[in-house]
This record gives C-alpha cells, structure tokens and sequence, in this order.
C-alpha cells in the first residue's frame, strides 16, 4: 500500500497519515492498539500525537483500509485489510493468530443465504489456550489433540 492508495481511497497523502500506514506494514502480522502505532513511531523519533494516530486510524476504518478489531477484552486492535480471514486468541498470553480456511469460508456463506442474508463482512474468533513456550498457560506438557 502507497500514498497512491491512499489518494485512491479519498485521503490525502500527509506525512502522518504515510507514517501510519508504514507502520502497520512493517507490523502486518500484528493486530496493534493505537497506542502500539504512537509507541513504534516514538521509537522511530516521529512525532505523531495519539489523537491524531485515533483520527487517522478511523479516517483508514471509513476507507477500507484497515479493520478494527475488539476481540475479548474489548482494546481496539487494528490490522490492514487483507482479505476475509479468521482469528485464533489464545486466553492465558492474549496470542493471535489469522487463519484461512476455503471450506469454512464456504460455510459461513451457505448458513448466511440459508438465513436469507448476503453476506457482506464477518468476524469469526476462535478461543482457546495456545501450546507456545512462553505462554503462561504452557506447564510444558503438550496436550493432545
């Protein structure tokens, strides 16, 4: 994504708005809380007030360009817009982890139309307790599957 896109999508190409959206494609694996963007251009040395990451995050929702998330504890997270996908969120670390699956893609479709809906956007979320190392449900026993 460029400035181009941006003009595309009816924003002007300002300096934060490019030092946001640089941001969030340095962390495209990352679901980022505002706060994150303020913290990761401080440590660039911009200087971008958390007002204006909070507008110019909005102003990105409005075009399209990212989603916002409130996963379980209700903290805004936002990613780019990439496409339909769906979430695991693991409830002791708070990991998050993007899959895609065509088949349930499908079926959340067919149950949609089944219900007489066109479905336009999704969310589906995933709760569990992930197996990472670090996370402080992990007592270092796998648990099977």
């Amino acid at each position: 994504m460029q400035s181009s896109d941006l003009r595309k999508a009816g924003l002007k190409a300002t300096l934060p708005r490019l030092k946001i959206l640089e941001v969030l494609q340095s962390n495209k694996q990352d679901h980022l809380s505002a706060e994150d963007v303020y913290r990761l251009l401080m440590e660039d040395e911009e200087d971008i007030g958390l007002a204006t990451i909070y507008r110019v995050l909005s102003q990105f929702e409005d075009a399209g360009l990212v989603i916002r998330h409130h996963f379980e504890d209700g903290h805004a997270l936002f990613e780019l817009e990439q496409g339909p996908h769906d979430h695991l969120i693991c409830v002791k670390c708070g990991k998050i982890e993007e899959f895609f699956d065509d088949e349930m893609q499908q079926r959340q479709r067919d149950v949609a139309q089944k219900s007489g809906f066109d479905l336009s956007k999704h969310t589906l979320v995933l709760y569990g307790e992930c197996q990472a190392d670090n996370c402080e449900n992990n007592t270092g026993k796998k648990k099977p599957s």
